[in-house]
């Protein structure tokens, strides 16, 4: 079993020297998110909230951290977590980590796919996606652009704060619930609609 990855105040002066020479992945109308340190570790940043929800008593940057903990232990491919910040000074946590290695399959697709090929990673997905089910993970954020084909030909998860994990393998009605998310999006639906197994689903 890993260790717990801790909590730790970084002061400002210390996160701007970290940010040095960062380039800016992922930015919104309230600032920067995600950063590619020089290094080639991530640095993903998150508002503190401030309202009565359930990301105040369980901030998304600790859900984050546990949920990549209990990825590798269930044996699902995920970034590896280093260090767990507060960062007062800009009202934020982070999570600084090592990304996982490979591409998404957004990217594998925009990369051009013999149709074979693209048969056989259209029914690995789906076989992934009905065994994570099995562990009990009902991923809100699935679709083609945070799942991961890594080096090894297995598939596995990014962008895993909103992951649920239970106890029990998930029943019919969160297993159709969680094929929709990976269908919602029309590029997305429109590749995967060209197997059977997933013209099956879309209906």
């Amino acid at each position: 079993m890993r260790n717990r990855i801790p909590l730790q105040l970084l002061g400002h002066d210390e996160y701007l020297e970290m940010r040095a020479g960062a380039r800016v992945v992922e930015q919104d109308e309230h600032g920067e998110k995600v950063l590619l340190l020089p290094d080639g570790t991530y640095f993903k940043l998150f508002r503190r909230k401030r309202v009565l929800t359930s990301a105040a008593w369980k901030p998304y940057a600790q859900r984050f951290v546990d949920n990549a903990a209990a990825l590798h232990r269930l044996g699902i491919p995920c970034p590896q977590v280093l260090k767990h910040y507060r960062i007062p000074a800009i009202s934020r946590d982070a999570v600084h980590y090592l990304p996982l290695e490979g591409e998404t399959i957004r990217q594998v697709i925009a990369g051009g796919l013999g149709e074979a090929r693209a048969d056989a990673l259209r029914h690995q997905l789906l076989e992934f996606i009905h065994h994570i089910h099995s562990l009990g993970i009902f991923f809100r954020s699935a679709h083609l652009g945070n799942i991961v084909l890594t080096p090894e030909n297995t598939l596995g998860l990014i962008d895993i704060s909103d992951l649920r994990i239970s106890w029990f393998r998930l029943g019919p009605f969160r297993r159709r619930r969680n094929l929709r998310h990976v269908l919602r999006y029309r590029d997305d639906r429109e590749w995967l609609r060209r197997s059977i197994e997933w013209a099956r689903l879309d209906k």
